[in-house]
């Protein structure tokens, strides 16, 4: 039990007691009726509608859990015993298990504060809300309003993040670094069959190409907005990208040699992540990727330092 002023906090698995003192619809009422004001057994009973024996039965099951105080008074006949609870709140938690350590520094990007862009129509951004600038003009990915995109897309180019690159500051060993992000292919209309080949860089050094299969329409996006046509693309797949002492993976497949070593990390303030469709790639197949707001998962681009 933790006493926190005017709230009690109930532990389930060490206060009982207090817990059984709690289960009677009628001592709530009586907590209830003496939050509001001192009363007596009597006017407790003639509130409630009950026998005065009764009331003063669940006073004292209160009392002996230390859920209300009582003051004795000099009455016109006798004394009286005016009741208050202890508490004006009081809740009911679990202690927290004990929590793991987490042996990663997250961070998220929105997917529209790109510091660098070279795309090829068809292109565009959308926010939750709206179209942002013109359709197909690469220019609109220069826009102040891209901030707000929860959906880009281009034919072919690339986008860069840059993420602040906190390794420098912490003298553990890293051990390991992941990018996340949802990502689809892009052809107008939509069509699950449509591969498109999704090169990842960091730091400017290529770590390895995945193979979207398509673009994805058959059902609308788990968090794609309602004015989003069906007949564009709804969500793409959560892919993960991660560098290690070893090589250079993919949802944990192996694609290249690329490892930490390569990224020279302690000679960059900044992290620099990628993402794009090479011009000749062997299958040229466009790319959206997918932030808060759209697709099926409500997120823009994490990077996770592990250490």
């Amino acid at each position: 039990m933790e006493d926190t002023g005017t709230i009690l906090v109930i532990n389930p698995l060490d206060d009982i007691d207090k817990l059984k003192a709690l289960a009677s619809e009628t001592r709530i009422q009586i907590l209830s009726l003496i939050r509001q004001k001192k009363l007596n057994i009597n006017e407790i009973a003639e509130k409630l509608g009950l026998p005065q024996s009764t009331v003063a039965t669940h006073i004292a099951i209160l009392e002996d859990a230390e859920l209300i105080v009582t003051e004795s008074l000099k009455a016109r006949r006798g004394t009286q015993k005016l009741c208050s609870p202890s508490f004006q709140e009081i809740l009911v938690q679990f202690p927290e298990l004990n929590k793991v350590e987490k042996n990663y520094v997250e961070i998220e990007m929105p997917i529209g504060i790109f510091t660098d862009c070279q795309v090829s129509a068809p292109c565009g951004l959308c926010s939750t809300e709206r179209i942002i600038g013109f359709l197909d003009i690469p220019d609109v990915f220069l826009n102040p309003e891209r901030i707000k995109a929860g959906l880009l897309w281009c034919g072919s180019g690339s986008i860069e993040y840059k993420f602040p690159n906190n390794s420098m500051y912490d003298p553990k060993e890293i051990s390991k670094l992941e990018v996340s992000m949802e990502l689809s292919s892009e052809t107008p209309g939509t069509n699950s069959n449509w591969p498109s080949d999704i090169t990842v860089w960091i730091n400017r050094k290529e770590i390895g190409t995945w193979t979207s299969p398509g673009d994805y329409g058959d059902k609308r996006g788990k968090f794609t907005p309602a004015w989003w046509k069906l007949e564009g693309s709804q969500y793409g797949l959560l892919k993960c990208f991660s560098v290690t002492k070893d090589g250079s993976f993919v949802d944990g497949t192996k694609i290249s040699d690329m490892t930490l070593n390569d990224l020279e990390l302690s000679e960059h303030h900044s992290i620099r992540v990628r993402v794009g469709v090479k011009s000749d790639a062997k299958n040229l197949g466009g790319m959206n990727i997918f932030g808060k707001g759209f697709g099926n998962y409500d997120q823009g681009i994490i990077l996770r330092t592990y250490y």
